[in-house]
């Protein structure tokens, strides 16, 4: 049964184990302003909380994934107070931050342009499945002045120096092809499958244990920065703490059941 649910600029629905946010602004090409900030951090509460969810998938309504600022928002920026810019970019990032931290995976389904904090918002997601022939990445601040600040700590973790300084320094934007070469997409297919393969790499990931992939994402996220000894430490840790998890004494003992001659 899906359960949906809609705020004003975005939309919730689950569904076998899947649930779906989708930036529901079309005619502001999902632009990032304060309200599309705020109720995206609800949104992924929201699916952090629900039993229900077992797996993500971020979307945009339209033509454009997420555009990047939304022009309100910019122009605000001007007239604000160091205080007020300062509580809005600590807004930005406790969502970005609550994507990396979901204990589930994200999927960013990329039909067209994920623009700045756009393409900030599908770096920040676990797997980024892109339309081969309308979507495009790019960070553009910098041609207005502005720096894409918060997400660098991503983008430096996921793409490297040497991709991340041209993204960010040229603010020129690649395709879903060159994007899935240095490492900022995971699959590029068809428009026309986009919707299709996005939600059957969704319903493959629904499959897996939760714990595990909650787990792993975990680990994940914190390895970066790690020495080899501390990584190798925390590992081992890790590796003590998943086999006592249900998922994976349940998991065990179906591997070593025996199995029928049709199992076979």
């Amino acid at each position: 049964m899906v359960n949906f649910a809609a705020m004003a600029i975005v939309q919730t629905s689950v569904h076998e184990g899947i649930g779906t946010i989708t930036m529901a602004r079309p005619e502001k090409r999902n632009a990032l302003g304060p309200a599309m900030v705020e109720e995206l951090h609800r949104a992924f509460a929201e699916m952090a909380a629900d039993d229900n969810v077992r797996v993500v998938v971020l979307r945009g309504e339209g033509k454009a994934f997420c555009a990047g600022a939304d022009l309100a928002a910019l122009q605000q920026i001007a007239n604000n107070s160091t205080m007020d810019n300062l509580a809005d970019s600590t807004r930005l990032k406790d969502m970005l931050q609550a994507i990396v931290d979901l204990p589930k995976p994200v999927i960013a389904m990329v039909q067209g342009a994920a623009i700045a904090g756009g393409c900030g918002l599908a770096t920040v997601c676990d797997v980024v499945i892109a339309g081969r022939e309308r979507a495009v990445f790019g960070y553009s601040e910098v041609k207005i002045g502005f720096i894409p600040a918060i997400v660098m700590v991503y983008l430096l973790r996921k793409v490297g120096d040497t991709q991340s300084r041209r993204l960010v320094l040229t603010a020129q934007n690649v395709d879903a092809v060159e994007a899935q070469r240095i490492g900022l997409v995971t699959f590029v297919v068809d428009d026309a499958l986009l919707e299709q393969e996005t939600y059957a790499v969704a319903t493959s990931m629904a499959s897996n244990s939760t714990s595990a992939m909650a787990l792993s994402k975990r680990m994940l996220s914190s390895l970066h920065g790690m020495s080899l000894d501390a990584g190798l430490h925390y590992a081992t840790a890790m590796n003590a703490l998943a086999r006592q998890t249900p998922d994976c004494k349940e998991g065990i003992a179906a591997f070593l059941a025996p199995k029928t001659d049709n199992q076979s």
